[in-house]
């Protein structure tokens, strides 16, 4: 779209596909040119499948995922090649003397291809034979099984890392080796014929619910951000949150705000979000006086909130779904609050550093206008009203998937700058492909560890245990589960992290009295935070690069913008209202509250009201945030919720009697 003055232009945002890769390397015909034309061929055709059983259901479960993840396995093989940096890299290079390496390499990936193939092959060429067979396998079944296993830990490897290996290589062994552990571990092994069983020929391991959802829903979602991004849509919602907000007080800066919640939707990768939209708003804000590590963290923050922020939210939101067997919607309404507390904050933060440290505005005359953006672009936020609709309306979620693909695509020819080409279509079509992968492979090691914790028994012990070693106390408890997915999200997915932590802690928290969905939130919540928390923050290092910053100084700068992150999800266990859990009456009371509670929070955080503020002042800030977050409907000290909620609302009206410096600091 066109609708930006020229002082703030930027590049369209986009990711090339193969079919992009395909078309450039078209005229050497090398070996990378039919690598890529096999992977655009593997891609187009699994997003097809996936259209076509998405309208007309599901063939026999076992077949359908297999598969699914045979495909992703093999893009996985090619996409992370051994002894190259990328796909692009040449096998054979003349200037290069470890050639026999990566011939070596090449050699081994395609034998790796070829095992995939193969079980495959074993797996469905008569799968109803296959299935009979569990419980009384075949030897053949168990060396199969050992196969796929190392297979699956090698994908992993690639496009996941090591840390997802050896968490689930951990739980696998414990599950065959219980009697050489020690302590809380200690117990009986499982043998390797049953382990198998459990882990490769059921439905309670690799195959199971992680890998069910990632085939069926996670896919077509992908699918649809990646046409919306294709159409011109990422653009358009950075050119209408610019539009909108740019002329304000931290104008750029919660352009960038609004901008990643936007594009975070459709994205559901903080990364991506980041080196995309970041790209143009992170260089915006420190041309405008924010400082550099600011300027990124605000990026980072704002774009990982697109995962917890409905309609479509992370991959982990559908497999919440399935856990608590409830609708796809009723997760999207749980989290509607939560993220507008979330995203509200940050702009809160982003206020206050304007007035601070005297940020201007974007004068008028460079901005694109509203009117003229949402003439261009209007018609493409139809599909995601289809997309709303349909899941309210009852439909499942892969349904309205199918349906939203569909709607983006027609809608798109309604005006020439978001029409998009047959190589536009196939190419978005590859790019959710490309972008399921590392999700699928993520699900399908996950469903490793839910397996060997079923098979070991491990489970319910460790349930009892993180209970005791809690004392019966709730907060203790939720602060032991926020540290495990912390620590676990350092070095998995999102998508992994919550599956782990539900397998193994949920349930206590569950067994504590928190609400289902309530405790299922908060281990998602704690999955997402990792992206943003020193001192493995992906999505803050994303941000520092462009802007040039420390990175782990703009980790910790993150931690402080994005301090709702870590809040929310203990203010909803102790606050279901905040999860439309109650009386709407209850919620919209709460929601009031806590945003109340936040703005006083960043008062106190930021130092700043009108003026700078004194270390007391600060205090005062402080405790009347920590007020006003207490549940109204609960009893502490023997004063009711609603009257620390009025106490609170108290203190932070006395701090706008009080006078203040009003000195601005300079941005450093």
């Amino acid at each position: 779209m066109n609708t930006t003055a020229k002082k703030l232009e930027y590049n369209d945002i986009k990711e090339y596909s193969f079919l992009d890769e395909l078309l450039i390397w078209k005229k050497e015909k090398s070996l990378t040119y039919w690598i890529f034309f096999i992977c655009s061929w593997l891609s187009i055709s699994l997003a097809f499948y996936h259209l076509f059983v998405a309208n007309y259901g599901t063939p026999e479960g076992r077949s359908f995922r297999s598969v699914h993840l045979s495909v992703m396995m093999i893009l996985a093989v090619f996409m992370k090649p051994l002894f190259r940096s990328s796909i692009k890299e040449p096998i054979i290079n003349k200037e290069s003397k470890d050639n026999y390496l990566r011939i070596t390499g090449f050699v081994i990936d395609l034998s790796i291809i070829c095992l995939i193939l193969f079980i495959q092959a074993w797996t469905i060429w008569d799968v109803e034979a296959f299935t009979l067979r569990l419980g009384d396998k075949d030897p053949g079944d168990i060396l199969v099984g050992i196969i796929f296993l190392a297979l699956l830990f090698d994908a992993t490897r690639r496009t996941v890392g090591w840390a997802m290996v050896c968490v689930a290589a951990f739980f696998a062994s414990h599950a065959l080796y219980a009697d050489k552990f020690f302590g809380f571990f200690y117990g009986p092994p499982t043998s390797t014929t049953k382990f198998i069983d459990t882990i490769f020929m059921s439905s309670d391991g690799i195959f199971g619910l992680p890998l069910y959802v990632a085939s069926t829903y996670i896919v077509l979602f992908i699918i649809f951000g990646g046409i919306l991004i294709r159409s011109g849509v990422g653009r358009f919602f950075v050119d209408l949150a610019v539009s909108v907000t740019g002329h304000r007080v931290g104008g750029p800066a919660k352009a960038a705000v609004v901008a990643s919640a936007m594009t975070g939707t459709v994205y559901g990768s903080a990364v991506a979000n980041v080196v995309t939209t970041g790209s143009f708003t992170i260089p915006l804000m420190k041309s405008y006086g924010y400082r550099p590590r600011f300027a990124a963290a605000v990026e980072a923050c704002a774009s990982s909130g697109g995962q917890i922020t409905p309609p479509i939210m992370g991959a982990a939101a559908f497999i919440m779904a399935e856990f608590l067997e409830v609708p796809y919607s009723v997760v999207i309404l749980a989290a509607i609050i939560p993220a507008i507390l979330y995203f509200t904050t940050i702009y809160f933060m982003v206020h206050v550093e304007a007035e601070k440290h005297g940020i201007q505005k974007i004068d008028k005359s460079l901005l694109p206008n509203v009117f003229e953006v949402l003439k261009n672009g209007w018609h493409m936020l139809i599909s995601m009203g289809v997309l709303i609709g349909l899941l309210v309306a009852g439909y499942t979620a892969m349904m309205a998937g199918f349906w939203s693909i569909i709607a983006v695509i027609i809608l798109s020819f309604l005006k020439k700058n978001t029409r998009m080409s047959v190589v536009d279509i196939l190419s978005a079509f590859e790019s959710g492909i490309k972008s399921s992968v590392p999700v699928t492979i993520a699900c399908a090691c996950a469903g490793i560890i839910i397996g060997s914790v079923f098979v070991s028994g491990l489970g319910l012990k460790f349930t009892q245990s993180v209970i005791d070693l809690s004392g019966g106390n709730l907060f203790p408890l939720l602060c032991l589960t926020a540290i495990a997915a912390i620590v676990l999200g350092m070095g998995m997915t999102t998508t992994a992290v919550y599956i782990t932590v539900a397998a193994l802690i949920v349930p206590s928290l569950i067994k504590a009295g928190v609400f289902p969905i309530a405790a299922h939130m908060f281990a998602f919540y704690f999955g997402v935070v990792s992206s943003i928390t020193p001192p493995v923050a992906l999505a803050s290092f994303a941000g520092a690069a462009i802007a040039k910053s420390p990175p782990m100084a703009t980790a910790f700068e993150s931690s402080k913008i994005g301090i709702a992150k870590y809040i929310v999800p203990f203010a909803f266990v102790y606050n279901p209202a905040l999860l439309l859990e109650g009386p709407l009456y209850l919620s919209l009371y709460s929601f009031l509250s806590v945003l109340i509670a936040y703005w006083a929070m960043t008062i106190s955080l930021e130092g700043w009201l009108n003026g700078l503020l004194s270390s007391y002042k600060r205090a005062i800030a402080l405790i009347s945030s920590l007020l006003l977050l207490m549940p109204p409907i609960e009893i502490f000290f023997g004063f009711s919720g609603f009257v620390l909620n009025g106490l609170g609302l108290i203190l932070l009206i006395s701090l706008y009697l009080m006078p203040n410096k009003t000195m601005r600091l300079k941005a450093q």
